[in-house]
């Protein structure tokens, strides 16, 4: 059984021969490669290369464009600021939207322009299926409205927009949501049979607050990509102890989980038919620990997680993880 057969079986509810292995690799993929990260998060052919060097090394099932959250907000104009080798930052003291009646003049997403970061994601889909993707599976990226909208707002003006200017909130998260859905289409049109929805930022607000504003469109995008024919990972960075229950009913079809959740809360929460992913701590066990640690803490996740779950940490794989200890995932996963 392939890597790809695997992961869509378990979301089909079908037998597999092994636990479904998904670590999210992106500094820890251009390092196996050789590449600076700037390199990596720029050009799709090093990005592709990367990816499928480091799921043949330490026989991952997926391969992933997922690279840094500013992709979307460049092609919107925001400031982008990049470095040798680390992940490019938004500039949040010149965000876009400070002055958010800048939003009425905010144009969608010109995809496909040449030269373009959106477009560079879009070919490194073509490029992963075309050489790949029958045995992985292929995974694009989105990223969700919250995360967007704080992306080009910045962080704490959003926050604020949630009591001051709900109006605007709702405004911005539609209008980033259907940019979001474009985009995601384009990267499955490519090849890519998987979509990761990237929305750390909506782990900054309470219940209350995500399931008024963030659910919603989350709930509208995830329902656009399985239009379109794929599947969904919905990743939220962070502690999602109070909203797990909510991100249920996003619609995704596997979950990711922080390291901070209570996995045996969450599955009580979720109910047993969500397929969630997780959930070892990536730096004190995925990087720090040893081998044996990591198979302690990950055959702790699948008791508290039960057979409807997927290998992965709670976050990205960091830079500097010895490779000994991202074998240790598969060797796990031969063993369930």
């Amino acid at each position: 059984m392939t890597g790809r057969e695997r992961i869509l079986n378990l979301l089909a509810g079908e037998p597999v021969n092994q636990i479904p292995n998904m670590p999210i690799t992106m500094m820890f993929a251009a390092d196996t490669l050789g590449v600076s990260y700037r390199e990596y998060v720029t050009d799709c052919r090093k990005l592709v290369e990367a990816q499928i060097v480091t799921g043949e090394t330490y026989h991952i099932d997926h391969v992933s464009c997922i690279s840094d959250p500013a992709r979307e907000a460049s092609g919107y104009g925001a400031n982008i600021i990049y470095f040798d080798d680390q992940p490019p930052a938004i500039d949040e003291t010149n965000a876009l939207l400070a002055d958010k009646s800048a939003f009425r003049q905010l144009k969608p997403l010109d995809l496909f322009c040449e030269g373009s970061r959106t477009l560079d994601r879009i070919k490194a889909a073509e490029l992963l299926a075309e050489r790949v993707g029958q045995t992985r599976l292929v995974e694009g990226w989105v990223e969700g409205p919250c995360a967007e909208s704080s992306d080009i707002r910045g962080i704490n003006h959003l926050m604020t927009d949630f009591l001051d200017d709900p109006g605007f909130v709702t405004e911005l998260f539609d209008f980033v949501t259907e940019n979001a859905i474009r985009f995601a289409k384009a990267q499955i049109d490519a090849g890519a049979e998987l979509i990761g929805v990237g929305d750390a930022a909506a782990s900054l607000v309470g219940p209350k607050l995500y399931e008024q504003f963030v659910l919603p469109f989350e709930q509208k995008l995830i329902a656009a990509i399985h239009g379109f024919g794929a599947k969904v990972r919905l990743h939220i960075c962070g502690n999602t102890n109070r909203i797990t229950a909510m991100m249920a009913k996003s619609g995704a079809d596997f979950i990711d989980l922080d390291s901070m959740v209570d996995m045996a809360k969450a599955r009580e929460a979720m109910g047993p038919s969500q397929v969630i992913a997780g959930n070892i701590d990536p730096v004190k066990v995925m990087k720090n620990g040893t081998p044996e640690l990591i198979v302690e803490k990950l055959a702790e996740c699948r008791a508290a997680a039960g057979a409807n779950s997927i290998i992965t940490a709670g976050c990205e794989v960091p830079r500097g993880t010895p490779p000994e200890n991202m074998h240790a995932l598969v060797v796990f996963a031969r063993s369930g």
